[in-house]
C-alpha cells in the first residue's frame, strides 16, 4: 500500500541543516533540512536512528548529472506530488536505473573474457564467434559509465550517514526532497527507503516508487543523490513493496 499521506519531492534552496541532541533525542535520531521554496521554508526530518536499536545503513550515487535526471530537473521549486511510477520522476532503490549497481555490465564483461580467452585459444582464423565478441566489446566499451558502478551500503552510527549528507549540502544549486509530505505545515518526512519492511507496524505503507532521498545538484550540472535504509528492510521486493 501507498504512504498515508501520499508521494512527493521538495525542491528548493539550501537554508539550514542541524541535528537534534543524540542524548536526548526521544525515540527517533533525525537530522533536519531546511529548503527555501516559493511556498515557504521546507523542513525535511532524516531519520538516522531508531529506538529499537536496529540501525541504518546509507550510500550516496555521486556519478549523475541533470541529463540523467530530465523530469526532476524540469520541476519547479516547491512541493510536488509524484505517482508511484517509473515515469514520474519517483525513485525506487531496488528500480531506479539511476540507483542501481552495474551488476549486469559487470558480468558480461566476465563472460567477455571468457569468450576472448577461448577465441585465442583455438588454432585457426577468424570464426562467427570472434565477430560477436567483438561487436559486444564496442557495445560495451560505450556504457563506460556504467561498467564499474557500484556504490556500497554503509553501516551508519546515525552521525556518520549525517556528515556524508552535510558535507554535500554547500555544494547544492538546488536540493530536491523526497518522500511524505507533512500534514500540517510545510515538510517531508519517511526520506528513507519505504519498501522491504518486515511483518510489523511499518509494512502497511510499504510499495514501489515511493522512497525517499535527498538530491543534491551543483552549478555544474552533477548530481548526488544520498540514501538511506532501515537495516530491518529487504532491497529484494516484489511488485506490492513487501519483501521477497
Amino acid at each position: 500500500m501507498p504512504l498515508d499521506h501520499g508521494y512527493g519531492v521538495a525542491i528548493g534552496t539550501f537554508v539550514s541543516f542541524t541535528r537534534e541532541d543524540p542524548t536526548s533525542f526521544g525515540t527517533w535520531y533525525h537530522g533536519k533540512l531546511h529548503i527555501d521554496t516559493p511556498a515557504g521554508e521546507y523542513e525535511s526530518a532524516l531519520d538516522v536512528d531508531t529506538p529499537s536499536g536496529v540501525g541504518v545503513s546509507y550510500r550516496v550515487v555521486d556519478d549523475l548529472t541533470v541529463q540523467d535526471i530530465p523530469v526532476l530537473a524540469a520541476l519547479a521549486n516547491g512541493f510536488t506530488s509524484l505517482a508511484s511510477t517509473d515515469a514520474s520522476g519517483a525513485l525506487d532503490y531496488v528500480r531506479s536505473p539511476i540507483l542501481r549497481d552495474g551488476w549486469v555490465v559487470r558480468q558480461l564483461r566476465w563472460r567477455l573474457g571468457v569468450l576472448r580467452a577461448r577465441r585465442h585459444d583455438q588454432p585457426w582464423g577468424p570464426t562467427p564467434l570472434d565477430l560477436a565478441v567483438d561487436r559486444l566489446h564496442r557495445w560495451l566499451h560505450r556504457l563506460w559509465w556504467w561498467r564499474w558502478r557500484s556504490f556500497p551500503w554503509v553501516s551508519s552510527d546515525g552521525d556518520n550517514a549525517l556528515d556524508v549528507l552535510e558535507a554535500l549540502l554547500p555544494t547544492a544549486s538546488r536540493i530536491y526532497i523526497f518522500g511524505e509530505p507533512f500534514t500540517t505545515g510545510l515538510g517531508v518526512h519517511n526520506v528513507h527507503q519505504n519498501q522491504g519492511d518486515p511483518p510489523g507496524p511499518h509494512q502497511a505503507e510499504n510499495g514501489i516508487w515511493q522512497d525517499g532521498a535527498v538530491l543534491v545538484e551543483r552549478a555544474d550540472g552533477s548530481v548526488a543523490i544520498w540514501q538511506v535504509k532501515f537495516n530491518t528492510q529487504s532491497l529484494h521486493t516484489g511488485v506490492d513493496g513487501l519483501p521477497l
